[in-house]
């Protein structure tokens, strides 16, 4: 029993330190060189960033290389919507299958996507930001056609802030953005 935990234990160490030896598991994409270092060098302006790169007029293409370099390898995009019954559900996306998703609808009816609100949260490599949004067709149109919150998690890794996660709730009928929300911008 004791040679038995003493090959499990040199089995673990040895797994954990090729793991952190293994170039590919620790590998940004190549992306992360073409990053433009003003949309990363602080977590406010990556999420500046983050709205810049996926708002424009109906017709424009957007800059998807400049999304991807935003995003941490591992990043995840989740919505939270309401089925047709009432229930709440998400869907997990890549920021490859947002792109494939939101790429026709953005240019089709023109996208303008703007912060009105944030609160953020530090704790040192580790930011959590509850971004208050509203959405526009065209970007001078009055009344915004959506709102909601954006939930980012950004980390701090390799001389540069990274989107690791984005979770976003539209406001909807029975769940106003509350007050708490509205307020407070850098």
């Amino acid at each position: 029993m004791q040679i038995k935990n003493v090959v499990l234990k040199s089995v673990l160490i040895l797994s954990m330190g090729l793991l952190f030896l293994n170039p590919e598991v620790d590998a940004q994409p190549s992306l992360e060189n073409r990053a433009n270092r003003n949309d990363v060098n602080s977590f406010d302006n990556i999420i500046t960033a983050l709205y810049d790169v996926i708002s424009g007029p109906a017709g424009e293409q957007r800059d998807w290389d400049r999304f991807r370099s935003l995003m941490q390898p591992s990043a995840r995009l989740m919505p939270v919507f309401t089925d047709k019954n009432g229930v709440a559900k998400t869907r997990l996306l890549t920021p490859e299958a947002y792109i494939t998703q939101a790429d026709s609808i953005l240019k089709a009816d023109g996208f303008f996507e703007s912060e009105i609100a944030r609160k953020i949260e530090q704790y040192g490599n580790l930011v959590h930001v509850f971004s208050t949004y509203e959405s526009r067709h065209k970007a001078g149109d009055p009344k915004p056609f959506a709102r909601g919150i954006n939930s980012i998690q950004i980390i701090y890794e390799q001389d540069r802030w990274w989107i690791a996660n984005i979770i976003w709730q539209p406001e909807q009928s029975g769940l106003p953005i509350p007050e708490k929300y509205l307020r407070e911008m850098p």
